[in-house]
């Protein structure tokens, strides 16, 4: 979309001394080369980067917006008044003859600003002084101000919410001095590129950089957003901008309406009434997957039985994630399903550096095989605190773990194998080169891709995407599991006083606690009685509220089984019978575009169940891929006779010795066992015979996430 191949906005500042951090020069970047923001102390410095850029630019032939948050033009009638010509450039160059702004950043903005004052009538248009600043034909108050015949306001600044007027020089939003600086830097830039650079929307004419400029509150909505994960606010406003006009359509943001002279005059905010656009192409709308098809659970005619294996590959292939993205900061991303491949925004670690305390030099200065002595430079250098200068031929200096190798120092010798003196310190040797130094981007390098779409974040991750200087990650929205229960015979209270013919609901506790401790987002659609008009709406209410849904009971063809019967009028029932125990029904639907699982009633089949089928499949529906348990084999110390045809699952858990041990009873409605259990012994699906001493395959719950 955008005809740049390169970016920088620049958030100017009009501090008086130097600054680093919030309300400073901060510089943005994106395209080709693009590298987190750089927060430049003076605005001295800031152009000298930017003539960097610009020429490398121009040597590479890449074509370059610089786009800053100063005003290119006054409000009409401005430029006239004082140069005699209705152009902003005019302006630009008046003052570049007039302001004065050292290596340290102090000016004499102010008293331009009353020197411009006395030509105009009245009182004005600049207001905004400090205290102690006795400039009489500068008032301090814009409420001080009358007769100067200037609006507040441009046009452009009509279009942009909040902005400021030009003619303010001091306190928030002091627009005007940053302009007034800004303008005079500027005009010193063109006049060293010449036909290189054209300023937009002053000149129409092509060159291989451009000059605009623009008002960083545009994509205030994403800043709010993203901002967790920047150094300060301006940090995030000039990266998320850069990265916006990067991705525009730079046709439709410099097709403006205004009249020639008007631009010309006053200039133009770039974005200006396009920040909906700006906004979309930064972050577009999250992308709803597709639904399941209807046909998705079909199951082949004259299939009876299904082997465990072919119903997990068949499910597989039905399913897809289901939910859409959302934008969320690291520090808020622990559990949460990559949606993206994470892409390191800088090196670890970012510039070569000591591993030891200790002394750093050029290991090239060592002659012979040692011992040696180097004379000591003053200063040293730290983690946070770099050594300034260059480190000489023949020297060392003192270095601490962590800090950047200043220029001249390749090698560090352990503090520990040193003597000092203050001004020497020797060492024996041989010595190798790059000893106890780390490279730039060792661990990674900027750029490259570290962790894969689908990874669900660990906290170990989120310290590494913080490093790499990754402050927003996109990852799937949780996904919503209703779990409903039903039945006549269910209790929901369990303090209720149950009659004999009762029992207390232990499946959706159980199946909501499971959700949750998968990372989806448990949603509790309750208990419903043997009713189906209820049942009905339940369900409807969980196809409002859910990604899927998990039903226990009623799974199966009995009178009773209304689940069961509901999905098959009215929600594309397939009822897989597969060669499982315990939990031979798998009931597999669709109800208003939402898949239920129908799970056996019995709390060990519905737990044996949503272990083995649920699990996978609500992996892949969240976004985190088919998930497959990872068991291994031990010795048994129980023994079992088993008949062909089905698989089974025994409750199970390793005694002292590392054996496989299960639980005393094989029966389906001994709950214990399920609390007893700390893994699934899994028997294949032919016969077998167990003795103690045989290998079987044992999978422990923490396989499954639990």
């Amino acid at each position: 979309m955008s005809s740049f191949d390169r970016v920088l906005v620049v958030d100017w500042s009009a501090n008086a001394t130097p600054k680093l951090g919030a309300d400073s020069i901060w510089i943005g970047s994106a395209g080709a080369g693009a590298v987190p923001p750089q927060n430049i102390p003076t605005r001295r410095a800031c152009m000298d980067v930017l003539r960097t850029e610009i020429a490398a630019a121009c040597a590479a032939g890449q074509r370059m917006l610089v786009a800053f948050d100063i005003g290119f033009g006054f409000p009409r009638g401005f430029a006239a008044h004082l140069t005699g010509r209705a152009e902003a450039l005019a302006v630009w160059d008046w003052l570049a003859e007039r302001i004065k702004d050292d290596a340290r950043n102090a000016n004499n903005r102010f008293e331009v600003a009353a020197q411009i004052n006395r030509l105009f009538p009245g009182t004005g248009p600049f207001w905004g002084r400090p205290n102690g600043h006795d400039l009489p034909d500068l008032p301090a108050k814009g409420t001080a101000r009358e007769g100067h015949g200037l609006a507040e306001l441009r046009d452009t600044e009509a279009l942009c919410a909040g902005a400021h007027p030009m003619w303010k020089l001091y306190t928030t939003g002091s627009v005007g001095s940053q302009s007034l600086l800004g303008q005079a830097h500027l005009a010193a830039l063109r006049a060293e590129f010449g036909d290189a650079l054209s300023v937009w929307p002053m000149e129409r004419r092509e060159a291989p950089v451009v000059l605009v400029e623009t008002y960083l509150s545009l994509i205030d909505p994403a800043v709010k957003q993203a901002q967790a994960g920047y150094a300060c606010k301006d940090a995030a406003q000039v990266d998320l901008l850069a990265r916006a006009f990067a991705k525009a359509d730079m046709v439709q943001l410099m097709d403006v309406s205004a009249a020639p002279e008007t631009l010309r005059e006053e200039g133009w905010i770039l974005g200006a009434g396009h920040a909906a656009h700006l906004l979309e192409v930064l972050e577009p709308a999250p992308l709803t997957p597709p639904r399941l098809r209807n046909d998705c659970f079909a199951m082949p005619q004259g299939v009876d039985w299904v082997p465990v294996d072919e119903a997990l590959s068949r499910l597989r292939a039905a399913l897809h994630p289901l939910t859409a993205e959302e934008n969320v900061a690291v520090s808020q991303a622990g559990g949460r399903i990559l949606s993206q491949d994470l892409v390191a925004r800088r090196a670890n670690p970012p510039a070569a550096n000591s591993a030891v305390d200790g002394y750093g030099f050029a290991q090239t200065s060592l002659q012979g095989g040692g011992p040696y002595t180097l004379p000591l430079v003053a200063g040293r250098a730290a983690a946070g605190q770099p050594f300034e200068g260059a480190v000489s031929h023949g020297y060392t200096i003192r270095i601490l773990t962590g800090a950047i190798l200043p220029e001249g120092v390749d090698t560090v010798v352990l503090e520990e194998d040193c003597a000092s003196d203050g001004a020497r310190v020797a060492f024996d040797g041989p010595i190798k080169p790059r000893i106890n130094t780390r490279k730039a981007g060792e661990d990674v390098v900027a750029g490259t891709s570290f962790l894969p779409a689908g990874r669900r974040l660990t906290p170990a991750d989120l310290a590494l995407a913080s490093a790499l200087g990754v402050g927003r990650v996109k990852v799937h929205r949780h996904l919503r599991v209703g779990v409903l229960s039903t039945g006549d015979e269910l209790l929901a209270d369990p303090n209720s006083d149950a009659q004999p013919h009762q029992i207390f609901d232990a499946n959706r506790p159980m199946l909501l606690e499971i959700a949750r401790k998968w990372g989806h987002r448990p949603v509790d659609l309750g208990h419903m009685p043997d009713d189906p008009e209820r049942i009905a709406a339940a369900l409807d209410n969980g196809a409002r509220e859910c990604d899927v849904i998990l039903t226990s009971g009623g799974a199966s063809a009995g009178d009773e089984d209304h689940v069961s019967h509901l999905l098959r009028e009215k929600g594309n029932l397939s009822s897989w019978r597969i060669a499982l125990k315990p939990g031979r029904p798998l009931a597999l639907a669709l109800w208003q575009g939402v898949p239920v699982l129908g799970l056996p009633g019995n709390p060990v089949a519905a737990f044996v169940c949503t272990l083995i089928f649920g699990r996978p499949a609500l992996s892949l529906m969240a976004g985190c891929g088919w998930q497959e348990p990872q068991g291994f084999l031990v010795a048994a110390a129980f023994a079992k006779t088993k008949k062909p045809g089905r698989r089974e699952y025994l409750r199970a858990r390793l005694d002292a010795e590392g054996r496989a041990e299960v639980f005393a009873s094989e029966g389906s409605g001994r709950i214990s066992g399920l609390s007893w259990a700390e893994g699934l012994v899994e028997l294949p699906d032919g016969a077998a015979t167990i003795q103690p001493g045989t290998m079987v395959r044992y999978v422990p719950l923490s396989s499954f996430g639990l």
